[in-house]
This record gives C-alpha cells, sequence and structure tokens, in this order.
C-alpha cells in the first residue's frame, strides 16, 4: 500500500473523528474513541467469516461441561483469538439505537477472547462508551466504520472476480495511519519530537543494515527479535519481513521470535493487536506493554539475550521518573548500567535525566549473545545530541566510550531532515555488533547519507522526504564497500569516512596556576570576619541593630530576632519617627537561612576570628606582606607566642578575608616535602617542583588558583601523548602553569558535522567586482530619480 492510500485511509479516519466527536470531545481526546475502534473494526473484519462456527463451537463446548475452551475456540476462529457474542460490527449497526445500543456492544466486547481484553483495557476505551450513547454518537460511529470504500482489515478486499478491490492494511501500514491520526490529534499540544514513529523506508533501511552484511551466514534455525521501545511493532514486523525474505534467498529457513517492550498503553495495544490479526498468538504474548512497564526501571527480559535488536528510542525526554523508580542517582544500582571498565568495577552508563536515548542503547548492549557465532546486531536511531553530549567522565560520554573501546560500534548513517513525521531535526542510525568483520576491526565507519532521499510530492506532517529503493541500495554499497588501504584516504571521502576508534576520544586535561597573594591585617578586613559565617548582609543588619548583645544575650534576644527575620515582629518605637533599624524585614528570610542566624554559635565563633586576627595585628601591624608565604608563617609565630591553636579552616577564613590576588607576588606553597639524601626526583608537568636549600632538597607544591583554572581536550591521538600537547600549547602561554593529573578524564565524541563540513568556496574577484558595478549602476539610478537632471 503506497503512502497516497495511507493518508487517504488517515483522511478517511480523521473524518470521521471531525464530524463525529467534535462536539463530544476536544481534538486532543479524539484518539481514545478512535484509536480503540479502528483497531475493533480490524478484529472484527478477521473474525467475520468464522462468526457462525465460533458461536456453534462455543455452544457445542457448554453443552458438553468444558472449562478450558480457549484452543478450541481459537481454532474455530483460525485465529489467535475469537469472539463469542451473537453480535458483530454489522449486526450491532442494524440495532437499535440508545441504551439498548450500549448494552448489546458491551456484550459484543465481553465476548472477545482474553488477549483482546487486554488490548480494550489499555486503551481504556470502555470508560467512553457511556458518553458516546449519551451524544447518541456510538451506532454512527459503528456505521462510519463499516464504510464499504475502505479496508482497515489486514485481509484483501475482492471484487466478483477474484482481482483485488482494497489491499489489506498490515502491520506497517496501520502505523503510519496510526502515526498521521496521532499528529492531528496533538497538533495543539506541543507533542515532543522525541516521542515519533519510524517511517517504513527507514525501517526498511535498519533492517538491511542489520542482515546484509551477514546473509551469507544465516543458517537455518531460530532467531530472535528485540525492540526496546517497540511501538506499533513496525520495526519488529519489517526486520522479521526482511529476514525471512533474505534467507529464503539464500535456501534457508528461519523461525523468528518476536520480543518488545513499549511503555506508552494505546502503542502496545495496537502492537498487541497487530501481532494477533497476523496469527502470532504466541508473538503476541512476547510483547508487553503499560505506564507500568518502563524498558529502563521495569525491564521485562532481564535474562533474555537476543540474535538482532532495533529501536528508535523516545530522545530528548525526561527519564526522571524512571530513575526515581530505580533508585535515585545515590541508590542506582541495575547492573545493566554500572559496569567494570578500564579497571573502574562501578563506571556508570547513566545519562542525565533530562534525555535517556542512551540508556536504550546500554539496554540493548547488555543484551547481545556472545557466545554464538553470529553474536548480536543492533540497530537504533539518535538524534544529533547523542553524538556529542556529555563531558568526559559524564553518562552519555562514558555510553560512547564503553561501546567504543570494546569495539562494538560498526557505523553511524546520517539520515536526510524531514524524514520523520512529526519532527525535522537531524537523527542518525548507529550500527552495533559483537562480531564486526575483520576488516571493522577497531575502526568506525561514519556516512552522510543526509543527500540521499525521494522528496514528496506531499508533505505527511513534517516528513517532506522518503528513502527510495535506489537511494537504500546506495547506502548499502557505501556501507559494504571496504576501507581504502589509505588511512588518509579513508577519511576524505565525501559519503563515507573510516576512523580509528580512538580518532573520536580525547584526555580532558585541567590545567592549574599557583595561587598569588598579598595580605594585610587592615582594620576593615578584619571587622569582615564578624560575619564571616554566611548571610554577610543580613548579620552585618543584625549587628548594627543588636551590637555586641548578640554574643552575651542571645537567648533572650531569640524571640525579637526571629520575628525580625520572619518580618512579622511589632516594633515598640515604630511611633519614633523613620528610624530605618526600627523597621521590620521587609521580605521573610526562607527557614534554612533563618535557622543558621538562629544559631549562637556561629556569631562566637566569628567573634573569636576577629579577636585571633587582632591579636595577630598587634603582633604582625598592618604592613602589606608581598609575600602571602612569609605572611602565614609570621601570622602561625605569633599564634605560637601567645599560645593560640586555631584550627586549619579557622585560619584559612582569616586569610582569605586578609588577601587579595596579585599576579606580582610568589605563588602560595600547599607542601613543602623534604626528599631523602639520594632520593630520585624529576619534575615534570605535575605540579611538583625542585627546591634547592644548600645541601637540601624540597619538593614544592603550589596551591593552585581557582580562578586561573581551565581544561583542555587532548586527542588520544595526539603525537608524544599530554605532556608534548601541554609543552607545545600551554606552556609558552601560561609558564608557571601544571597539569592536576588526579582530575584528568578521557572523553568520546563524534563530532559529524565537523568531519562531513563542506566549505562554500569564496566568490572570485572578478565576481566581487561585478556585484560592486552592478550595485553602483543601481546606486547611480536612484540618486539621478530623487535629484534629477540639472
Amino acid at each position: 500500500m503506497d503512502q497516497s492510500q495511507l493518508k487517504w485511509i488517515a483522511d478517511f479516519i480523521w473524518n470521521i473523528a471531525d464530524d463525529r466527536l467534535r462536539d463530544v470531545y476536544v481534538r486532543g481526546k479524539y484518539r481514545d474513541v478512535i484509536l480503540p475502534f479502528t483497531v475493533l473494526r480490524r478484529l472484527d473484519a478477521v473474525l467475520e467469516s468464522t462468526k457462525d462456527a465460533v458461536l456453534e463451537r462455543k455452544k457445542f463446548l457448554d453443552k458438553h461441561g468444558v472449562v478450558d475452551q480457549e484452543g478450541a475456540l481459537r481454532m474455530a476462529a483460525g485465529q489467535a483469538f475469537y469472539n463469542t457474542s451473537e453480535f458483530t460490527l454489522s449486526r450491532l449497526a442494524a440495532s437499535s439505537q440508545g441504551q439498548r445500543l450500549r448494552d448489546n456492544f458491551i456484550d459484543y466486547l465481553d465476548g472477545f477472547s482474553q488477549n483482546v481484553q487486554e488490548i480494550l483495557a489499555k486503551f481504556k476505551f470502555r470508560d467512553q462508551i457511556q458518553t458516546l450513547v449519551d451524544a447518541n454518537v456510538l451506532g454512527y460511529l459503528i456505521e462510519d466504520f463499516l464504510n464499504p470504500d475502505v479496508n482497515l482489515s489486514p485481509q484483501p478486499v475482492l471484487d466478483g472476480d477474484g482481482r483485488i478491490k482494497l489491499p489489506g492494511l498490515d502491520n506497517h501500514g496501520m502505523g503510519t495511519a496510526f502515526e498521521e491520526l496521532i499528529r492531528r490529534f496533538n497538533e495543539d499540544n506541543n507533542e515532543e519530537a522525541g516521542e515519533h514513529w519510524t517511517p517504513r523506508d527507514v525501517v526498511k533501511l535498519m533492517a538491511k543494515l542489520l542482515f546484509v552484511p551477514i546473509a551469507d551466514r544465516i543458517e537455518s534455525g531460530t532467531y530472535t527479535l528485540y525492540d526496546g521501545a517497540c511501538g506499533t511493532g513496525g520495526m519488529l514486523t519489517v526486520a522479521e519481513e526482511t529476514l525471512l525474505e533474505l534467507a529464503a534467498s539464500h535456501g534457508k529457513e528461519v523461525s523468528i521470535h518476536l520480543f518488545g517492550q513499549e511503555i506508552n498503553p494505546e502503542t502496545y495495544a495496537i502492537c498487541k493487536a497487530d501481532l494477533l490479526l497476523k496469527g502470532d498468538g504466541e508473538e503476541a504474548e512476547n510483547i508487553v506493554g503499560g505506564a507500568d512497564k518502563s524498558t529502563l526501571s521495569a525491564d521485562q527480559f532481564p535474562a533474555r539475550e537476543f540474535d538482532f535488536m532495533l529501536s528508535n528510542p523516545p530522545y530528548g525526554k525526561s527519564w526522571k521518573t524512571d530513575l526515581e523508580r530505580m533508585g535515585g542517582k545515590a541508590g542506582f544500582s541495575d547492573p545493566r548500567f554500572m559496569v567494570t571498565h578500564d579497571g573502574d568495577p562501578e563506571y556508570k552508563l547513566i545519562t542525565r535525566s533530562s534525555d535517556g536515548q542512551l540508556m536504550f542503547l546500554v539496554n540493548k548492549l547488555q543484551k547481545m549473545k556472545h557466545n554464538t557465532p553470529l553474536g548480536s546486531r543492533i540497530a537504533l536511531v539518535h538524534n544529533g545530541s547523542a553524538l556529542f553530549t556529555g563531558d568526559a567522565g559524564q553518562g552519555e560520554s562514558n555510553i560512547r566510550r564503553w561501546a567504543i573501546e570494546n569495539d562494538w560500534l560498526e557505523a553511524i548513517i546520517a539520515l536526510p531532515l524531514n524524514i520523520f513525521y512529526n519532527t525535522g531535526i537531524a537523527t542518525y542510525i548507529w550500527v552495533l555488533t559483537n562480531r564486526k568483520a575483520e576488516h571493522r576491526k577497531g575502526k568506525v565507519q561514519l556516512i552522510d547519507a543526509s543527500q540521499s532521499f525521494q522528496p514528496l510530492r506531499r508533505n505527511l506532517g513534517k516528513k517532506n522526504c522518503a528513502l527510495g529503493e535506489a537511494d537504500i541500495a546506495h547506502i548499502l554499497e557505501q556501507y559494504l564497500q571496504l576501507p581504502p588501504a589509505d588511512e588518509e584516504s579513508a577519511k576524505t571521502s565525501p559519503e563515507s569516512k573510516w576512523f580509528n576508534n580512538a580518532d573520536f576520544g580525547y584526555w580532558k586535561i585541567t590545567v592549574d596556576r599557583p595561587l598569588r597573594l598579598k595580605s594585610q591585617l587592615k582594620r576593615s578586613a578584619i571587622e569582615t570576619l564578624r560575619f564571616a559565617s554566611g548571610d554577610e548582609a543580613l548579620r552585618s543588619e543584625m549587628y548594627s541593630r543588636w551590637g555586641d548583645a548578640l554574643y552575651d544575650q542571645f537567648a533572650k534576644l531569640r524571640p525579637e530576632i526571629e520575628a525580625w527575620l520572619k518580618g512579622d515582629d511589632s516594633d515598640d518605637d515604630a511611633d519614633d519617627g523613620d528610624d530605618e533599624d526600627s523597621k521590620p524585614a521587609k521580605k521573610a528570610v526562607p527557614e534554612k537561612r533563618r535557622k543558621k542566624l538562629l544559631e549562637p554559635a556561629t556569631w562566637l565563633r566569628d567573634k573569636a576570628l576577629v579577636e585571633l586576627a587582632r591579636l595577630a595585628q598587634q603582633e604582625l601591624g598592618e604592613d602589606i606582606f608581598d609575600d602571602h608565604n612569609q605572611f602565614r608563617a609570621r601570622f602561625d609565630a605569633a599564634m605560637k607566642q601567645l599560645d593560640k591553636k586555631p584550627s586549619a579552616s579557622d585560619k584559612k577564613i582569616i586569610y582569605k578575608a586578609v588577601s587579595w590576588r596579585d599576579e606580582t607576588a610568589p605563588p602560595v606553597i600547599a607542601k613543602r616535602t623534604k626528599l631523602k639524601a639520594g632520593e630520585y626526583f624529576e619534575p615534570g608537568y605535575d605540579g611538583a617542583y625542585l627546591e634547592q636549600d644548600g645541601k637540601d632538597r624540597y619538593m614544592i607544591e603550589y596551591e593552585p588558583d581557582s580562578d586561573l583554572r581551565d581544561t583542555e581536550q587532548v586527542p588520544l591521538t595526539e603525537p608524544g601523548g599530554i605532556e608534548a600537547f601541554f609543552a607545545r600549547e600551554v606552556l609558552p602561554h601560561a609558564s608557571d602553569a601544571w597539569i592536576a593529573m588526579d582530575a584528568t578524564k578521557i572523553g568520546y565524541e563524534i563530532s559529524f558535522a565537523r568531519y562531513f563540513y563542506r566549505p562554500a568556496p569564496l566568490r572570485t574577484l572578478e565576481q566581487i567586482r561585478a556585484d560592486i558595478l552592478a550595485l553602483e549602476q543601481q546606486t547611480e539610478g536612484l540618486l539621478h530619480k530623487i535629484v534629477g537632471t540639472a
């Protein structure tokens, strides 16, 4: 069935909704009726020819007291489902309206087998029946869906000569119509771009990318297909058809089992219904779904491994609810996303909660078969953010690193823009396997197929193009080609480029420079210590109001202070005029901040800091110390002489209050370690320096200045590694810099746009000159019109 026929069917169903439900439901709610009604019509059409046989079989089984009737009724219906009600939609259309029709319709629904009952329950269709009856539209809906000019059944309608009058609507065709209807139902609801259905042309390409490279290695036997975001099941059924055709063309007989999981109840219901319509009753049981069946937080196949996997997971969509169900960031322990890699036993493959698309990739990689000749092959659709989002050490980057360093990523293919129905963003097919061909080992192929498409004569939503058979063949040809022997040539082809795995990796290094301070124990700096516990402005205002009473009468003042902080105190001196200090706080202070301000210990501690600094000032004076190291030594000596033992944190607060950055000052020493005689030490780029003091040698480490801290990305392929890059790119500009070695992380990103960037050719001088002359002529003409002739 071609796109125009599918569009006609979608228009037909939409017109039913718009004609019958306009005054009964808002547009976004049409789907609650129309989608289950469409499925009902498909089921009803298939069962219609065996209806009498089923009723007879039911009567016989009841008469003989048979309890387990399931198998016999399925056999009578010739399907994986049945209906034992005396009604069909055609018979219901001939019955009366009102409550009688309601009762008959409910009887009809009750007659379906249990597997169909689950489908109806997911649609919550029974909740709509009374509304349809009250609005007197149920009968009209039944009549409309029985229109002989449209065929919603998967079986074709034949004319009197046995020729096809109306083609059947297969699973993927139903999915296409479904997607178009969903788009229209939600066109005013700002549906997210990540919630979309994959067009058949894209699925065909994905299926061929999965199977064609190993077509000659497929043996007769049983294979499993899995989709962790299966939607209406279109990917699974197209992949199944492709594998069956490919196996048959190679003289092989294969049995295929489909597995899927879907969180959206509606799409899950359609998927399961269509598998039942195909006669795949057992396969339908392998499709699991519903609002509580998220692939991320409620994996329904934890112990299964699959031969082939494909998916179009939601992207740009939050998975925060799943994260919370999985224990949150602190309690997260799902072994799928916590692996051992590169010596790290808790290597995290957890993305930001705002976008979980790469988590679906991890889920599939964890379900690969490792003990079969073919292993597993995977194809997924992702948007552009999956290529580069996430810094080194973050979840997205870790996932890319894990996949690439395990040599599972085969290729990434850029699709044309506007290839999907309700999003025009850039999308990419990722192909992965744990059984790479020899020529692919250690390499990743990037293919730019963004220009391989056929324009549609009429847009389908945002979809304005499609992959024709020739386009798919061209992409496959690029994919199946061997990489050029010359490594440079492999990266210069306009459509297909080959890279070594390491080409996508980089070290993220942290570059530090020393903190340089000058210090002075001046009175104004010391006074700021009185409010060192935070909320300086509020503490200053409180001190102005209550003074030293905050230190020795806090318990007595507490109720008054608390009322003032809440902004609801009543000042006894309010009539004294415009005294600012008598006004309550204009705004209530938040409870968390208020709690700390009401802790007497914080005030006493800050007072102690002021007193310590004043004592030091008496010993050291108010001179400026150009070298902060000398200041600290003198301060420590003064404290020792005064028999004071301030904690390291207290001293740090005092130093911060009385010091300021100055690039002309010597570096602040963090650690000075004496080296043993004969102990080998060679200064490097790690921030450890050698100091000679007579015969003694010391290893000096400086305090880093966080304001001067910077990061650099060093390619894993950098000749000479990190040190060569640092010496060439950093030291010439900052000779006192060093590398914070313990902060170095490895990241991976795939800059697709950069690799395939094609700069626009510069205009020639002749072209520029011609443009200038043309502009001059236009200007002269304008001036002539304005000024006229003299």
